[in-house]
This record gives structure tokens, C-alpha cells and sequence, in this order.
């Protein structure tokens, strides 16, 4: 049995051809809070905690048997970021 060109697939009846976009996205105010931690993280005092955490990684990632961890250098570089966005969050808030 062969199928001949004029084969038509049946339309599945739950699912609508007419539905609408969904454009929740777009009714969502934006969020300041993540302008401002990208803006932290390139802020001079962070960076040299993002560049030791950078370098650390490198070091431990280099070496195949090590008990050195990067968590002072994640704790550090977090609490930078964290910092500089509670002092600039708060004060653009409604």
C-alpha cells in the first residue's frame, strides 16, 4: 500500500490553529534588580574579586589532585555583588 500525493494529515482537535501569542513577557515590568547586579559585577571593587576568583578556578582546574577549593574567592566576589546592589537597589525602589 503506498500513500499518493494527495495525502492529507488530520488536524489534532486539541490543539487550536487560532490561539494567541502568549505575551505575558511582555506585561512584566522590568526587573531593576538584575540591571543593577550586571552593573555590579563590572564595578572596579568587584572585579578584583571576580579576577581572583577567575584566576583561583584556573589554578585548582589545572591541577588533577587538589584539596584547594575556591569558596573564599565565591564568598568574596558574592558578597561584593550583593553589597553594591542592596545600596543601589533600595534607593531606586518605589
Amino acid at each position: 500500500m503506498t500513500l499518493g500525493e494527495n495525502t492529507v494529515a488530520l488536524k489534532d482537535p486539541e490543539v487550536e490553529d487560532d490561539a494567541p501569542a502568549d505575551d505575558d513577557e511582555d506585561d512584566e515590568p522590568e526587573d531593576i534588580q538584575v540591571t543593577i547586579k550586571e552593573s555590579c559585577q563590572q564595578n572596579a571593587e568587584c572585579v578584583k574579586y571576580k579576577d581572583a576568583l577567575d584566576s583561583c578556578n584556573a589554578r585548582v582546574s589545572s591541577r588533577k589532585e587538589t584539596e584547594e577549593t575556591c569558596y573564599e574567592e565565591v564568598l568574596d566576589y558574592v558578597h561584593c555583588v550583593d553589597h553594591c546592589v542592596t545600596k543601589n537597589l533600595f534607593n531606586k525602589l518605589k
